[in-house]
């Protein structure tokens, strides 16, 4: 057999067998979860091109010029991570950590201040692991940096002295946020948190978008996953919100809409059943994955003040699905 048949054969095995196990799903797992280089993930907005970010970012933007005297930066190291935000400082006694999903960074965040603002909350935004100008390359959906959102929670309550700290948190920020809550090593001065788009797994949220791009989901999702576990140790399978969230003390408000095609409005029930926590599920009837406010912002911001009044005021709150 000549030389160039046994070319033909290897080039095919590789294009038909060794690509589609390997470097395709590679590209997969690099272009969502590692920041390859500095100018990704960064303060900017992330897509100008899409309206509704467009118009979240630039309303954002003008939340922070109003309230900029207010504002000032901080940083602090978690592990060998050196992190960066900005805290705006209301004169309140107690704080929240906007929490951004992946390829956000704080500017994102400024979107959804205001109700706290308006609740006697001091802001904390932050540039996640991996983005804005804080260190770090791999985006972990809230595995590694959980351990930050403690660390920013102790910077806010023992150098800024708050009393207390809140966790707002948008899709992958969310699972952020409920882990944290539930690390065994949380303070009691952890408030509670608000989660918007919560997925039961990543795995799951991770077979959606493949499917919603019309694209086959194996072997791409398990060779993804096996990528996650090998850089972040998380299984993506078998550990998630649904496998941590009936662990959860502290108050929990889930957001979610009736139109997000990855995390889905069924398994938002499944997390609210299982969790043993003072909780609400509000659903929406507007909104794209994490794009719930600003289909819905006066609603959207009133539910988060009257949950925080229940909070604050130590009320019992009453478990309840709104808008099912």
């Amino acid at each position: 057999m000549s030389i160039w048949i046994w070319i033909l054969i290897w080039a095919a095995a590789f294009f038909l067998v060794i690509a589609p196990l390997i470097i395709i799903p590679a590209g997969i797992y690099f272009i969502l979860l590692v920041r390859t280089r500095k100018s990704k993930w960064t303060r900017k907005c992330s897509l100008p091109k899409d309206a509704e970010i467009k118009e979240m970012f630039e309303i954002g933007l003008s939340w922070a010029e109003k309230y900029a005297d207010k504002k000032r930066e901080v940083d602090v190291y978690s592990g060998k991570y050196h992190l960066f935000g900005e805290y705006f400082d209301f004169g309140g006694s107690r704080a929240v950590i906007i929490i951004a999903g992946r390829t956000e960074a704080l500017s994102y965040s400024y979107y959804f201040a205001e109700p706290y603002r308006a609740s006697g909350y001091n802001v904390l935004v932050i540039d996640n692991r991996a983005h804005g100008k804080s260190d770090g390359r791999i985006c972990s959906l809230g595995y590694n940096e959980h351990r930050d959102i403690l660390r920013w929670s102790q910077m806010l309550h023992d150098d800024l002295g708050n009393e207390a700290v809140f966790l707002h948190g948008i899709c992958i920020g969310s699972a952020n946020a409920l882990f944290a809550l539930t690390a065994d090593y949380c303070p009691d001065y952890m408030q509670g948190m608000v989660s918007e788009g919560m997925f039961t797994t990543f795995y799951e949220s991770l077979k959606n978008h493949i499917k919603e791009a019309h694209q086959p989901q194996y072997p791409a999702l398990w060779e993804v996953r096996g990528y996650i576990k090998l850089f972040s140790g998380y299984d993506i399978k078998r550990d998630g919100p649904t496998f941590r969230i009936h662990k959860l003390k502290k108050p929990i408000m889930m957001l979610q809409s009736k139109e997000d095609k990855y995390s889905l409005p069924e398994k938002a029930k499944e997390l609210y059943e299982k969790c043993q926590a003072p909780k609400k599920l509000v659903y929406f009837e507007k909104g794209r994955h994490s794009h719930i406010k600003i289909n819905a912002s006066a609603k959207y911001d009133n539910y988060i003040i009257d949950f925080l009044k229940e909070v604050c005021d130590n009320k019992p709150i009453t478990d309840e699905i709104i808008g099912d």
